[in-house]
């Protein structure tokens, strides 16, 4: 087990060194741990499988120490989709998402997490892009036209494609 601490440790970076010590340490550990594998016994087959996912993600292990207030563990990108989830579920009283998550969930998404990091005034929102803002609204239109299209077709297939026929039809005649 000490040797698990040892990578804690490192991983830690309590004292705060460049990313590239951090690397180094780390990745001097990883050749070590490699190399004494025997010493470990039963714990053996398990450094086997942290050192292969250690191998295969360590291009991203250490963005952490890079960018400011990164977290080094998932735990809390996860407590901010769960909090969205609970608070989904007590406005619409559903224990599973509504379907208008699913066509307007990125913005809402969004929207609840940056609003959790500032405050917005109205001079915020006087100061937005309307293009843009225009573009994003026909954008998730299409998204809910599609998702509408799909539950006409599922109540009634009959109805739904005969309009369709119908509609091609008149769109090949000439007017």
């Amino acid at each position: 087990m000490k040797w698990i601490h040892q990578a804690a440790t490192i991983l830690d970076n309590e004292e705060e060194l460049p990313v590239l010590f951090v690397q180094q340490r780390f990745g001097a550990w990883i050749i070590f741990m490699s190399d004494h594998r025997e010493q470990l016994g039963s714990l053996g087959d398990s450094m086997n499988h942290l050192l292969k996912i250690t191998r295969s993600y360590w291009s991203g292990l250490f963005h952490c120490y890079q960018v400011e207030n990164l977290p080094k563990t998932n735990n809390d990108l996860e407590q901010v989709f769960g909090s969205f989830r609970h608070h989904q579920r007590r406005t619409t009283g559903r224990k599973k998402a509504p379907a208008s998550l699913l066509i307007r969930g990125s913005s809402r998404l969004i929207s609840a997490v940056v609003t959790r990091i500032k405050t917005f005034t109205a001079t915020d929102l006087a100061t937005v892009d309307l293009v843009a803002w225009r573009d994003q609204r026909s954008q998730l239109e299409l998204l809910r036209e599609k998702r509408l299209q799909q539950r006409r077709f599922r109540r009634d297939p009959e109805d739904y494609l005969l309009k369709l026929e119908t509609k091609f039809i008149q769109s090949i005649l000439p007017p």
